[in-house]
């Protein structure tokens, strides 16, 4: 990443969208506090209705997006999500409702955008977003906004973006803190100038593992969406070039200045995402780890309490994790605390982990055995296979 100097500013980008026709009474009305407004007005207003978005996720981030741009008249939105409606997705993902728990995401997504604006035409892509389908299903669009939560797929979108040509909005949250930009590599930089290589696995939790405060999904998707609007009409001055920088928690914005690598090769052809990213090939597994299941956990752990066995359980979520459940007689040691070296568990008796689903377990128990542990096991599932197998009364996340 490298900075501008204070003298360099966002070049003048073209409206992405040539302006439709005449807008009906009935637009005109559901429109009309944009076409009054004098840098916007009804040219704008016709751009936006000729637009073609693609959106990259109907979840936390996807759900303002969506929602502000069917009400601002984008004529046509493609959703790609694979995902369904759960529990846990509505403290953040405001476009679902208690009433379309496990719907697909993208056609329960479809349903509030009609509620908010009949005449938004929806295009579904209930898929997994990958090398062999990305090319095709941006093709038919004019801006992609990608609200994903994984590296593998950030990656993707960009370089599908710059092999196709076309701009995309940014963004990514986690906990307190949000970032925003617009990379568009015909004229300015591109996800890798901010991100060159990816950060080793598990380095960084997903909101699944770290928590995220709802109502920033909130206040970093609208600002995608302005985002969104701006490239599509051609007003104002967009955020190629600059990551907006949002911490909730202290209430303040800062910008981060990035420039195009002059030296950095062009992208020609997309690649393995998940090999890049240091991830298992789609369809492959890591490098195997030994495991128990939870019920064997289960009869050791009665093992332990009768005396017959001597073994550690660790739990390697995070504090706030292990505030909503935990299993009874399992030490706390977070993940990184493990990893960089603060905690080793004795080495005369088994050690048991788990995590939230087995991952972060796997990884702590591959390190435990670089260090020479031969005793060292995953608790496969997790905390979530011991709620659902174990004890069905305790809260799950």
């Amino acid at each position: 990443m490298s900075v501008f100097s204070p003298s360099e500013r966002t070049p003048a980008l073209p409206p992405l969208a040539e302006p439709a026709g005449e807008l009906s009474r009935e637009e005109a009305l559901r429109y009309s506090r944009h076409l009054i407004i004098p840098e916007f007005g009804m040219t704008a207003q016709k751009r936006l209705k000729n637009a073609r978005v693609l959106v990259i996720g109907a979840g936390g981030l996807g759900s303002p997006v969506l929602l502000y741009l069917a009400a601002a008249g984008v004529g046509t939105l493609g959703i790609v999500d694979d995902d369904v409606v759960e529990v846990s997705n509505l403290q953040r993902q405001v476009i679902h409702g208690v009433g379309n728990l496990g719907e697909e995401k993208a056609a329960s997504a479809r349903q509030s955008i009609a509620e908010v604006n009949p005449l938004v035409q929806v295009h579904l892509f209930p898929v997994r977003l990958n090398a062999d389908n990305a090319l095709d299903i941006f093709a038919d669009y004019d801006l992609v906004v990608d609200g994903t939560d994984n590296f593998a797929t950030r990656y993707l979108v960009n370089d599908a973006a710059a092999i196709l040509g076309m701009p995309y909005v940014w963004g990514s949250i986690l906990r307190f803190d949000g970032q925003v930009s617009v990379f568009w590599e015909k004229y300015g930089p591109g996800y890798r100038d901010l991100y060159p290589e990816a950060p080793p696995p598990g380095s960084v939790p997903s909101c699944a593992e770290g928590g995220v405060l709802g109502v920033l999904c909130a206040q970093i998707g609208s600002v995608m969406a302005n985002e969104a609007i701006k490239l599509i009409t051609g007003i104002g001055r967009t955020l190629l070039g600059r990551v907006l920088v949002f911490n909730a928690l202290e209430m303040t914005w800062r910008e981060v200045r990035v420039r195009r690598d002059s030296e950095a090769l062009p992208i020609t052809e997309l690649v393995d995402y998940e090999a890049f990213c240091g991830l298992p090939a789609a369809g492959g597994t890591a490098e195997a780890v030994p495991t128990v299941t939870v019920a064997e956990l289960s009869g050791l752990l009665r093992q332990r309490a009768a005396g017959e066995a001597d073994f550690d359980l660790l739990d390697v979520r995070e504090p706030g994790e292990h505030d909503v459940v935990r299993i009874d007689g399992a030490e706390l040691v977070p993940k990184d605390r493990i990893l960089g070296g603060e905690y080793l568990p004795a080495d005369d008796r088994p050690v048991y982990v788990h995590c939230k689903a087995g991952s972060r377990s796997a990884d702590v128990v591959r390190y435990l055995t670089e260090q020479g542990y031969e005793q060292a096991f995953s608790v496969e599932g997790g905390i979530l296979e011991w709620v659902r197998r174990i004890e069905p009364h305790k809260p799950v996340y």
